[in-house]
């Protein structure tokens, strides 16, 4: 067999100022045909295990273009174009082939374009023609649309959230359509539209056993695969909602029953799922009163979800308290690296902080600090333990409370974020991070809390008071009860 595999990769916040170019490509990872040559980073780690699969059963492996980006705003319109020609371009190099497996966000839009899966996967069915077999791995977090599902013989989506079983998803999305493409099942999906816009922590019950439930039901009685696409929040698109989807062997009806009943299972529970989170004050209130360390996210300046991860509200309210022994990081202001650099490790000056990409930045906060530590490649471990890059970085201490600047804008995954520039985290009583769940995985076996924190920011976790313009308004939390299924359900 023939397998043709490439990756386009980012997630859109269409209310994001940020916009996403070559540089944010360029930065965030690109490869013509050799990212799998890397499986230590982001861009290559999936690749090179459907490599490693493709070539232990005997096929012949294509490599396509891989880019991804940081999630932003819109793509520019030239830049996605040209990243999805020279897809095709590779698929049309290809010659015939047996399978084509994508790596894909599932909430990607580009100025012009609202649905850029829909739109590649729609043009690679054009290339291949209606017997290869197609398939994508999706972020949970994806915007499932009419156009991905009608191209696709097969879509895949992580169950977790944080986001660590991403090569176990690819393993199942690569047997699942060699299988199809050697004849030995026929994917049949259904697919149910739960009405719902919010985020759901895997981590937390009931959904860790909503989790089990779907894994249990898959491998049994025909079910290949199943999967609930969380949908992102953050999308002025028509598709942004929650959906579960099945994927049957060759038996359409069971898979339309299995997507509704499990889709009313977790509407069912929906008011339980509700993610909770703090004002600052509460939030910091809470975290005084433990006798270890309180981990604080900072959901809504989330650079995973497109923000700027330069707010200031947290570390405000630590100054305003004369709160000490606590770490902040990682604040997106190159600008502040800079002047570090310059100033060098043991410098202390005055330096102005964050606050600079608009309203949901905060305000900048001028500090007299002492510049702790300089790395020109400061990195930490990702999801999947991947290298990933921060550049640039400084750690700098003000009045008792330690802030990491960054200068490649990243969330924070894992407590090296920090501790690999200097900062002991054994000895703060509270760290915040610029994270909405990633982090989670990480830290949560060295924390004694986890606090959720809704600042202000450009991905609050308001849900009914997104401004949405291309969808209807029928959806919880903005309706109670959108599917009418009544409190039986």
């Amino acid at each position: 067999m023939r397998l043709f595999m490439a990756m386009l990769y980012t997630e859109t916040n269409t209310f994001a100022d940020i916009p996403a170019g070559w540089a944010a490509f360029r930065e965030g990872g690109y490869s013509r045909g050799e990212a799998s040559a890397a499986p230590d980073t982001p861009l290559g780690v999936l690749l090179a295990e459907w490599r490693r699969l493709a070539e232990a059963d005997g096929c012949t492996v294509i490599e396509g273009a891989a880019a991804m980006a940081q999630p932003a705003g819109r793509t520019v319109r030239p830049v996605y174009e040209a990243l999805r020609d020279q897809i095709l371009e590779d698929l049309r190099a290809a010659g015939p082939v047996d399978m084509v497996l994508f790596n894909l966000h599932g909430s990607m839009a580009a100025e012009g374009y609202d649905d850029c899966e829909g739109d590649l996967l729609a043009a690679a069915r054009a290339v291949v023609g209606p017997k290869a077999i197609i398939g994508a791995e999706l972020d949970l977090h994806c915007n499932v649309s009419e156009a991905m599902l009608a191209s696709a013989d097969a879509l895949v989506a992580y169950k977790e959230y944080p986001h660590v079983d991403e090569l176990e998803r690819g393993r199942e999305l690569y047997a699942l359509c060699r299988d199809a493409a050697l004849g030995r099942v026929r994917p049949r999906t259904g697919v149910f539209d739960c009405r719902m816009i919010s985020l759901w922590r895997t981590t937390e019950e009931p959904m860790r056993g909503f989790v089990r439930r779907m894994q249990a039901l898959e491998g049994r009685d025909g079910v290949l695969s199943v999967s609930f696409g969380h949908g992102f929040p953050w999308s002025d698109v028509a598709d942004v909602t929650s959906r579960i989807w099945v994927i049957t062997d060759d038996d359409q009806d069971k898979a339309d029953r299995l997507a509704r009943e499990l889709a009313e299972e977790i509407y069912a529970v929906r008011e339980q799922t509700r993610p909770w989170s703090l004002d600052v004050e509460a939030a910091l209130d809470r975290a005084l009163a433990c006798d270890g360390l309180a981990v604080l996210a900072d959901v809504a300046d989330n650079p995973g979800g497109g923000a700027a991860s330069d707010s200031t509200f947290i570390l405000k309210a630590c100054l305003d308290r004369g709160l000490r022994d606590v770490a902040i990081g990682c604040l997106w202001d190159p600008q502040a690296v800079a002047l570090c650099q310059e100033a060098g490790v043991g410098a202390r000056f005055n330096l102005r902080v964050g606050g600079k990409m608009g309203p949901a930045s905060g305000s900048p906060v001028d500090l007299t600090v002492t510049v702790r530590a300089i790395q020109a490649d400061h990195a930490q471990t990702g999801l999947g333990d991947t290298h990933t890059p921060m550049g640039p970085s400084a750690w700098i201490e003000a009045d008792g409370i330690d802030i990491v600047l960054n200068s490649r804008r990243e969330q924070v995954f894992s407590p090296d974020a920090f501790t690999s520039i200097g900062v002991d985290l054994a000895s703060r009583r509270i760290v915040a991070v610029k994270s909405t769940q990633h982090f989670h995985a990480a830290f949560a076996d060295i924390a004694e809390a986890v606090i959720y924190v809704a600042t202000p920011g450009a991905i609050a976790p308001d849900f009914a008071a997104i401004p949405y313009t291309k969808r209807d308004g029928v959806f919880w939390p903005r309706q109670p009860d959108p599917l009418r299924l009544g409190p039986a359900a």
